[in-house]
C-alpha cells in the first residue's frame, strides 16, 4: 500500500463501490478542510453513527469504531462530545465510548415525531457542530434505503432530521446513501455502482472514503496534523473494538456475516490502512 499519498487519496484506496468517482466534485483537500472546519468550530460536538443491515437484523462494524475514535480525539482536545444513535447501535457505543460519555437515544418513529424530537434536542444541546459517519439518510421520497435499494425505514431512526436546522456539519460516507451525500445528489446516480436514489441530507463539509471508518480515521489523522499531536487510536484499540462489536452481534456490512470484517475488508487490511494514515501524520 502506498504511503506517499495525501490523506484524501489514502482513504479512497481500494475502492470497491465506486465512491472515488465522485472525488472530482469535492475539494481536493476535503479531509483536511473538514478537520480545519472542525477545529474552527466552538462548542459541543454531536456525533451520530449506526447503519442497520437488513439481512442480518444487526448494525454493521463500519461507523461506530471511527465515531469513537473521533470522539476520543475531540475529548483529548478539550471538546465535549455527545453521541446520538438509535436503540440498535447504542450498545456498541456504550461499551466503548467510556463511562462518562453522553449518549442520546433517538427514537425510531414517524417523521413528525422525529422532527419534533430533533428540534427539541438541538434546543437543549445547542451544539457547535454535528458530525455524521456512516448513518443512513432519507431519499427524496422520504425512505431510507440500503446499498441494494432495499427499504430499511422501519429500522432506522430519522437522525438526519438534526441536519435540517443549519448547524455547522460534517458528513462521512462511502456509498451515496449516508447523511451528507446530498451534497453530490446530482452526480451519485451517474455512477453505476452507487444508488439511483441517494440521500438528500447535506452538510457543510463532506468526507468521501472507500470505507467510512477509514474516512473517520482520516479525519482524526488530519486533526492530528493540524494540532501537531497524534490523536489516532492504536492498532490494538481498533482491533479490540471491532472484535468485541462482532462478538456482540455486529456484522460485516458487505456480506451481512457476523465476522471480523468491515465492508468486505479483513481486520488485517483495516489495520494496514490505519498504519498508512499514521505514517502520513508523521510525515513532513
Amino acid at each position: 500500500m502506498k504511503t506517499s499519498l495525501q490523506i484524501e487519496e489514502i482513504i479512497l484506496q481500494n475502492d470497491k463501490r465506486g465512491v472515488s468517482e465522485l472525488k472530482s466534485y469535492v475539494a481536493s483537500d476535503f479531509c483536511t478542510a473538514a478537520a480545519e472546519y472542525l477545529l474552527q468550530s466552538a462548542g459541543d460536538v454531536v456525533i451520530t453513527t449506526g447503519f442497520y443491515i437488513l439481512s442480518a437484523g444487526q448494525h454493521e462494524t463500519d461507523g461506530p469504531p471511527a465515531a469513537i475514535a473521533i470522539g476520543n480525539a475531540l475529548q483529548s482536545l478539550g471538546r465535549n462530545v455527545i453521541y446520538v444513535s438509535d436503540k440498535l447501535s447504542i450498545p456498541m457505543l456504550e461499551a466503548w465510548a467510556g463511562v462518562e460519555a453522553s449518549i442520546v437515544e433517538f427514537p425510531i418513529d414517524t417523521e413528525p415525531t422525529s422532527t419534533l424530537f430533533a428540534r427539541d434536542l438541538l434546543e437543549k444541546l445547542n451544539p457547535g457542530l454535528l458530525l455524521s459517519i456512516e448513518r443512513c439518510g432519507r431519499t427524496a421520497e422520504g425512505s431510507y434505503l440500503n446499498m441494494r435499494g432495499l427499504d430499511i425505514t422501519e429500522y432506522t431512526a430519522k437522525i438526519d432530521c438534526l441536519f435540517d436546522y443549519g448547524f455547522p456539519s460534517i458528513g462521512i460516507g462511502d456509498g451515496g446513501n449516508e447523511i451528507g451525500m446530498g451534497n453530490l445528489i446530482e452526480y451519485i446516480p451517474d455512477v453505476e455502482t452507487l444508488p439511483n436514489q441517494p440521500a438528500i441530507s447535506m452538510v457543510d463539509k463532506l468526507i468521501l472514503a472507500s470505507v467510512s471508518n477509514w474516512g473517520g480515521y482520516g479525519l482524526v489523522g488530519a486533526l492530528s496534523k493540524c494540532v501537531g499531536q497524534d490523536l489516532l487510536p492504536s492498532n490494538r484499540e481498533v482491533e479490540t473494538i471491532i472484535r468485541h462489536m462482532v462478538a456482540a452481534g455486529a456484522v460485516d456490512g458487505t456480506s451481512g456475516e457476523n465476522k471480523e470484517y468491515v465492508d468486505g475488508f479483513s481486520l488485517k487490511e483495516n489495520i494496514e490502512h490505519l498504519d498508512c494514515i499514521r505514517t502520513w501524520v508523521k510525515s513532513q
